[in-house]
């Protein structure tokens, strides 16, 4: 484990060199990896683990899309793909990588199989830290631990198969065996992750819910909207308000930052577009800071888990998901994305 300072705070971080593949595969030979749930995280995951030599195998709903999906993949039912249940009773190491609804349905099941000396393996924080709210309480004599990558599964595989890696959180919430952390640790390599940061089931998921409102997806959806809809309502064209609000920022400039930070992209900018960047970011966090503080404090409040719990348990959430997610497709904004990408040099 090395101790990184970043800007002036030292962590603790674990990287491939230090904590290479064979060494994951030592720690993890004689377990058997029982993924649960085949949605988001699932596959990457899943396959990830597979691919590295891993002893993996699959619990899912049979004849559910997710079973069929897991067939596809090349999973086979009997060998390395089973009902929950019985890869829940096979695992040594049980993967909970269902929704946070589906955690709290399957948990009656799930908490059957975990005796004395497995370990339950999450990657992300809430149903242990709500678990007033999922029920989620293992017995203490089972690790309890988490390896939560910072990206969708889908970019996890994506940037596996391309040699790179996401950077992952871990934690430990219960260390039965002694074992836990390196359990941990050996399971986040496994995965794929880039390197591996510490952290804490709470903070994990506070960070997330945060993350996932604000900067990742909620805050971004909404400022795009309002920048759009202000070119649009000036007279500016579908097609300029589009590139300028999110082409420009995906294709072009998101790469810079990533590449090597925010002052290294607006110096790679234009001298005009350097000046009123510096200027208005202040306006900015100032005009958002107030709304960040609202959403955080929702979140450790548990108001926002418990909002996620009850209507991603409706029956019908996945109806109204369409609806929600149409309007957002529908909009002019979004057509006017389809066409843009259709415009790109790769696709034609």
């Amino acid at each position: 484990m090395a101790k990184i300072n970043f800007g002036g705070v030292e962590e603790n971080v674990i990287t491939r060199e230090e904590f290479p593949l064979d060494k994951a595969k030592e720690v993890l030979k004689d377990e058997t990896l029982a993924v649960i749930g085949y949605g988001v995280q699932g596959p990457g995951q899943a396959l990830n683990l597979k691919d590295n030599g891993f002893n993996v195998i699959l619990g899912q709903r049979k004849n559910s899309t997710t079973w069929e999906k897991a067939v596809t993949d090349g999973w086979q039912e009997g060998i390395d793909l089973f009902e929950i249940a019985e890869a829940c009773e096979k695992g040594t190491i049980i993967m909970n990588l269902l929704s946070d609804a589906g955690q709290i349905s399957v948990w009656p099941i799930m908490k059957v199989h975990l005796t004395a000396g497995k370990c339950l393996y999450f990657s992300h924080g809430f149903g242990i830290t709500f678990h007033d709210q999922t029920g989620i309480i293992p017995s203490k004599d089972v690790d309890v631990i988490l390896a939560a990558p910072k990206g969708s599964g889908i970019s996890l595989r994506r940037m596996f198969l391309a040699g790179k890696g996401i950077n992952s959180s871990y934690a430990v919430f219960q260390d039965a065996t002694g074992k836990a952390e390196e359990r941990a640790i050996a399971l986040g390599i496994g995965i794929g992750s880039g390197y591996l940061f510490e952290t804490t089931f709470k903070k994990e998921v506070y960070s997330d819910l945060t993350g996932e409102r604000g900067v990742l997806m909620g805050a971004i959806a909404g400022v795009f909207e309002a920048q759009y809809n202000v070119l649009r309502k000036h007279g500016h064209s579908p097609s300029e308000a589009f590139n300028e609000t999110v082409e420009e920022l995906t294709q072009s400039l998101m790469p810079l930052v990533a590449e090597n930070g925010m002052d290294w992209m607006y110096a790679n900018c234009s001298a005009t577009a350097q000046r009123g960047a510096l200027d208005w970011r202040h306006k900015f966090r100032e005009a958002t800071k107030p709304v960040f503080e609202e959403l955080y404090e929702s979140v450790a409040a548990g108001r926002e888990a418990k909002r996620a719990i009850e209507e991603n348990s409706k029956p019908d959430y996945r109806d109204r998901l369409e609806k929600e997610l149409k309007e957002i497709r529908e909009s002019e904004m979004w057509r006017t994305g389809v066409e843009v990408r259709k415009l790109r040099p790769e696709n034609n």
